[in-house]
């Protein structure tokens, strides 16, 4: 987050309509089969690379994170799950050629347990969130749909799970 402008006070994403989240990462499970894990390891920033050279497929943010030295993932906000179910099949994307040689192995049997991975990806109907940011830069939410002062939203996570935009993106 360095060199990102800070939004003074309290703000909140500005979402309208349903939100998609996908949560996808990966676990170490051996430190010492680092042929196994460092490809998939890599494989996770060249895919946010295609994507940021490729607005149009809908990822709108993501945030790297870990969750100890053996689990990272990423957090991603996508326009629609039409759009994310797209590019994960789409023949000429990276995910699939990574997939590919996931299966491969795998019937090979050469998969040995050495990496985990996993994903969860949720559809959130509008009602069903809300955000509140403190003198921070634009983060999550607010960086995959914009900042807003928390007024708009509402002065509390009641009101602010309580505004409706009037528009719904199933």
């Amino acid at each position: 987050m360095f060199g990102k402008k800070v939004a003074a006070g309290r703000t909140a994403a500005s979402t309208e309509g349903d939100v998609v989240v996908l949560l996808i990462g990966m676990r170490i499970n051996h430190f010492w089969a680092v042929h196994h894990w460092v490809p998939v390891l890599l494989a996770m920033p060249r895919m946010l690379r295609e994507l940021s050279r490729a607005p149009e497929r809908g990822l709108l943010s993501h945030v790297l994170l870990t969750a100890s030295p053996r689990t990272y993932y990423v957090v991603q906000y996508w326009e629609s799950k039409e759009k994310l179910y797209a590019y994960a099949h789409a023949p000429e994307t990276f995910h699939h050629r990574a997939w590919a040689i996931i299966n491969r192995k795998e019937k090979a049997g050469k998969v040995r347990q050495h990496v985990g991975l996993w994903h969860e990806a949720y559809v959130v109907p509008e009602g069903s969130y809300e955000s509140i940011y403190a003198d921070m830069p634009a983060f999550g939410l607010a960086a995959a749909h914009g900042q807003v002062p928390v007024e708009r939203r509402g002065r509390s996570a009641k009101e602010r799970f309580a505004h409706r935009s009037g528009k719904v993106t199933r």
